[in-house]
């Protein structure tokens, strides 16, 4: 059912990349000129497409947010969602906007969307596929025989914490150190023993994970996966993957079935194989995952295909940021109060990338501010925060 949004912050501040210094700066005047090179250097584009991606990197920071070309497949729908936009500096809009648009831009300028040799190349499929043909991914893959033999509730719980950091620390080092697998100054909230809980209460259940990144971090995911099925906890996964290449490593479908081929020594890829084949592990996209809107905004039609499921896995910072509102709220501000939006229970594993974060208590907020750290962006910690919705 769809319920009404309370949030006790409704005024906390839009995060904007115009504020020289602040994160959301450095990633437009330092991260993307570096991703840029790095685009550039991985395939052999043209001069037009070389020519294209620089200019989208000056224009990002300091033009004002032109619309897509008329001819663009997605040209309505951008016109609309930039409506009270157009013609003002990239740096005005907010900065989950104008952070999407230059991912779809850079899209047009490699030439995606065009006919034409380049049309459908993910420009960071180089990145993804280095990735997982890594070393580090077979010594992964070898710790998952380790995990056969632990009690159930630690391999339940090696399993969260793999997905939680993804590619931060892999399985053996998440199985050796421990049935947590972190410290308490990493995961600054941890409702894990929720997380299980409200998986338990609705056994059998639909469960929807809105995935993040590919390569290795969707390895953990898919395990966790597998892991919600084989013991029950699930009776269907429907994982929800971009449409499109997103940010540096969204995942894709391709990804997904990169990666699930990744897994076909160990015995889970089977598993998983015979699972989309038989419909209990369903993936889906749509294209709001690439819009540069808030969840709360999202369509009636993508709301619905989520309606009834028994709990939504949101994994990363970009869904955090969405699910949330990318906002500079009070960081003691209740998880369950800024998601009351969404229409299922919701559980956000993150490793915190951005400055957006709320659910903290006020110790652990006075602890990390006092650290002299940059707590909110290093990836250094992470939470698990559930919301039940009862």
């Amino acid at each position: 059912m769809t319920r009404e949004t309370s949030s006790p912050v409704p005024t906390a501040p839009v995060i904007r990349s115009d504020v020289p210094g602040s994160f959301a700066w450095g990633v437009f005047h330092e991260r993307h000129p570096k991703l840029v090179q790095q685009v550039l250097d991985a395939l052999p584009y043209g001069p037009a497409e070389r020519t294209a991606v620089e200019q989208l990197l000056v224009a990002s920071t300091t033009d004002v947010l032109e619309p897509l070309g008329e001819d663009a497949p997605d040209a309505a729908q951008w016109l609309e969602w930039g409506a009270d936009l157009w013609g003002r500096p990239w740096g005005e809009a907010p900065f989950l906007w104008a952070e999407s648009y230059f991912y779809r831009r850079l899209l047009d300028a490699i030439g995606y969307f065009r006919p034409g040799a380049w049309q459908g190349i993910d420009p960071f499929a180089p990145f993804k596929n280095a990735e997982l043909a890594g070393a580090a991914v077979d010594d992964e893959l070898a710790a998952l025989d380790d995990l056969d033999g632990l009690p159930e509730a630690r391999r339940a719980q090696a399993l969260l914490s793999s997905a939680l950091w993804g590619n931060r620390a892999d399985l053996s080092f998440r199985i050796t150190a421990g049935a947590d697998g972190q410290t308490a100054s990493d995961l600054v909230a941890d409702d894990s023993t929720t997380f299980w809980t409200q998986l338990e209460r609705a056994r059998g259940g639909r469960l929807c994970f809105i995935a993040d990144n590919a390569g290795r971090e969707l390895l953990p995911d898919l395990v966790l996966i597998d892991h919600l099925l084989t013991c029950g906890l699930a009776t269907q996964v429907v994982l929800w993957v971009k449409p499109q290449p997103y940010y540096v490593s969204d995942a894709t479908t391709a990804d997904v079935l990169a990666s699930v081929e990744r897994l076909h020594t160990a015995a889970v890829g089977g598993r998983l194989w015979r699972a989309m084949t038989d419909g209990a592990l369903v993936v889906r996209t749509h294209p709001f995952f690439c819009a540069p809107l808030p969840f709360h905004d999202m369509p009636a039609d993508l709301r619905t295909e989520f309606t009834g499921a028994a709990m939504t896995i949101l994994k990363g910072d970009l869904n955090y940021r969405r699910l949330v509102g990318d906002r500079l709220h009070p960081p003691t501000t209740p998880f369950t109060d800024v998601t009351d939006h969404f229409p299922t229970p919701v559980a956000a594993l993150r490793t915190l990338k951005s400055d957006v974060i709320v659910g903290l208590d006020a110790e652990t907020t006075t602890r990390l501010d006092t650290s002299k750290t940059p707590w909110r962006t290093n990836g250094h910690h992470a939470v698990i925060q559930v919301a039940a919705h009862q």
